[in-house]
């Protein structure tokens, strides 16, 4: 008669084809019970494509069914939850994550238009005028506004993603980074530099669509 050591010993004989990991090491079997002739397990999958969770399904029962002393098998697919432990294991974010938004500092006009949409008012902004040197011999000096603070209160924010959308000089990008928490709440408040470091984990924009041209500088 089969063991529930035996069973989990052909269930390791399966591996997930895209870690190589056997599915007992990755802990998709839950619930094994087995009683007398009969076998009974969940295969709690997580992200597997559905070809994977078929195959995956279809040689569990067929291994643990040919063990010595077995005469049925259930196999459950999905029951149960596949938890991973962070921060020991981590999982990826899509590459479009909305996970939080960067600054890119010198496009930033201090024009306010994404305070001013923002539905939670969670940005904060200020800036002053400064005078610079025409950009041709005889014209006239020009006036330019710098940015002095760019704050988002992510304690308030709902990541609703308008202030990316309104943002006419591509100033603000949503990054998949999302390792951002603090101790207390009142220090999710974070400033430009905080935001312009977030811009390194900003994924590269996605290539035009056939016969789509390029915006003219």
């Amino acid at each position: 008669m089969a063991s529930e050591q035996d069973v989990l010993d052909a269930l390791r004989g399966i591996k997930d084809p895209d870690s190589q990991k056997d599915i007992v090491a990755l802990g998709l079997v839950r619930d094994l019970a087995v009683e007398g002739g009969e076998v009974s397990f969940t295969l709690a999958f997580a992200a597997q494509p559905p070809q994977t969770k078929v195959m995956i399904h279809s040689m569990a029962s067929r291994l643990v069914g040919r063990l010595p002393g077995v005469s049925r098998v259930s196999a459950k697919m999905g029951g149960g939850a596949a938890t991973v432990q962070y921060p020991h294991e981590k999982e990826a974010p899509p590459l479009r994550a909305r996970g939080v938004i960067a600054l890119r500092e010198v496009n930033c006009t201090v024009c306010m238009l994404c305070a001013r949409s923002c539905p939670d008012w969670c940005i904060y902004i200020e800036g002053h005028k400064e005078k610079r040197p025409p950009r041709r011999e005889g014209g006239r000096e020009r006036t330019v506004s710098v940015l002095d603070r760019f704050d988002i209160d992510y304690a308030l924010c709902m990541y609703c993603g308008i202030c990316v959308e309104v943002c006419p000089f591509d100033a603000l990008f949503w990054s998949p980074e999302y390792e951002y928490s603090e101790p207390r709440i009142a220090e999710l408040l974070h400033d430009k530099d905080k935001l312009g470091e977030w811009m390194e984990t900003v994924p590269e924009p996605e290539p035009l669509e056939l016969g789509a041209e390029k915006a003219k500088k």
